[in-house]
């Protein structure tokens, strides 16, 4: 596990999920870092952004119009989250299973998974060509697909060095140990472009289908079981650009607003988990909260509390009550926003809603942040099985320092 995630204890199905997220919220948090600057930079300077935003409110600059120090800065808003972020994550995984070198070989086979949709023909799951992307711009964070490789990649490395240890000549150790790597990781990176990134690639495409058929039914409440579950596994890009866009801009087209962009981009049910995580989550990860709360709520940044829900899977439910909520109440009072709201904060809510319904929509985050927050103390214990953790541990250590003080005294009446 990683030193930023506490071990699951106990046995069973739910221990073992409960250690299955551990790791996986393992691999994300240590490169919370790269989140928050991919959400500082995003936040400020894409064309929506602070930067440009009060530029136009002061007069600056016209409606339409950006700065160009602003253009320049977030030239590196796509590299981070399309390639530094999943690299960072197939690396940190490998690393978690083998080493520096499990990790470096996590990351080259990441690399196949990245830019598999690049090589769309070739693969085992075909994609349509008007949804197949030309260039690397257009694809979509394979955060999920660097999960998955990473680790594997390495634990393959790992069996072929425990397989080969003490049997190698003198002198030779250096160089079987750099082709392995370089030999192990190229093939994986083959596997990731033509294997392990079409499946990603498909489920992705499942939970927009899924997404898809619950609209035509006009369930939209029920969307969230699909939503919520789909933007901790990072497929919220996938989801929102590919699904709600199109239809909320056909919708857009007709009435001037659509609801289909709210339903992703609601900042309110990770809110709501952030709160629950910060007065009742395990004590360790508790002063990394209210960063991510800042990044989340104010720059939209949903990515930074994915790793939160990992590491207490229970938590999803939480995260579909909230998002359920606050669907609901759109419905009930025709709410929408009249542009897809990216990134996912306040602010771009606050911008792209319509003025008469500004004060609803507001109403509606709060109320699915409320919700998220509620149940997620609930499913958290309100913080006392982290409490019973803790007794636990200082009373084995309170028992441990008794021995100690014990031995210490008859040492001391001996002599």
């Amino acid at each position: 596990m990683s030193d930023y995630t506490p071990a699951a204890t106990g046995s069973g199905a739910r221990a073992n999920i409960q250690r299955g997220g551990a790791f996986l919220a393992g691999m994300v948090m240590p490169n919370l870092g790269a989140f928050i600057a991919f959400g500082l930079i995003t936040a400020l300077f894409i064309p929506n952004g602070w930067v440009n935003t009060i530029a136009r409110a002061t007069g600056a600059i016209g409606e339409g119009e950006t700065i160009p120090f602003a253009d320049q800065a977030s030239v590196v808003v796509g590299p981070l989250i399309v390639l530094l972020i999943p690299i960072l994550i197939g690396f940190t995984g490998g690393k978690m299973i083998h080493g520096i070198r499990g990790g470096v070989v996590g990351a080259v086979a990441t690399i196949g998974v990245m830019f598999s949709p690049l090589t769309a023909p070739w693969t085992i799951m075909q994609i349509a060509a008007d949804a197949r992307p030309e260039h690397w711009e257009q694809l979509s964070p394979q955060i999920l697909g660097a999960l998955v490789i990473g680790p594997i990649a390495a634990l393959i490395l790992r069996f072929w060095d425990r397989y080969i240890d003490g049997k190698i000549r003198g002198g030779f150790e250096m160089l079987v140990d750099n082709f392995s790597a370089g030999i192990i990781g190229g093939a994986m990176a083959l596997i990731g472009v033509f294997w392990i990134g079409p499946v990603v690639y498909f489920i992705a495409n499942l939970f927009g289908g899924a997404v898809n058929a619950l609209v035509s039914a006009k369930l939209l409440p029920l969307v969230s079981i699909i939503i919520e579950p789909a933007k901790v596994l990072f497929l919220n890009n996938a989801l929102n650009h590919g699904v709600l866009t199109p239809l909320g801009a056909s919708q857009a087209a007709d009435q001037g607003f659509s609801i289909m962009y709210m339903l992703e981009s609601n900042p309110g049910p990770g809110l709501g988990i952030l709160t629950a995580m910060l007065l009742f989550g395990p004590r360790a990860i508790r002063p990394t909260v209210p960063a991510a709360m800042v990044v989340h709520f104010l720059g939209g940044i949903h990515e930074i509390y994915f790793p939160y829900v990992l590491l207490k899977p229970i938590l999803v439910i939480a995260a579909i009550l909230g998002g359920a909520t606050g669907v609901l109440w759109e419905v009930i009072f025709n709410l929408g926003l009249v542009a897809p709201a990216s990134p996912g904060s306040i602010f771009a809510w606050i911008l792209v809603s319509p003025p008469d319904k500004l004060a609803l929509n507001m109403v509606g985050i709060v109320l699915s942040a409320a919700v998220a927050a509620v149940v997620g103390a609930f499913l958290l214990g309100f913080g006392r099985k982290e409490s019973a953790v803790d007794a636990a541990i200082d009373l084995e250590a309170a028992k441990e320092q008794s021995a100690s003080n014990k031995n210490a005294s008859k040492a001391s009446a001996s002599a």
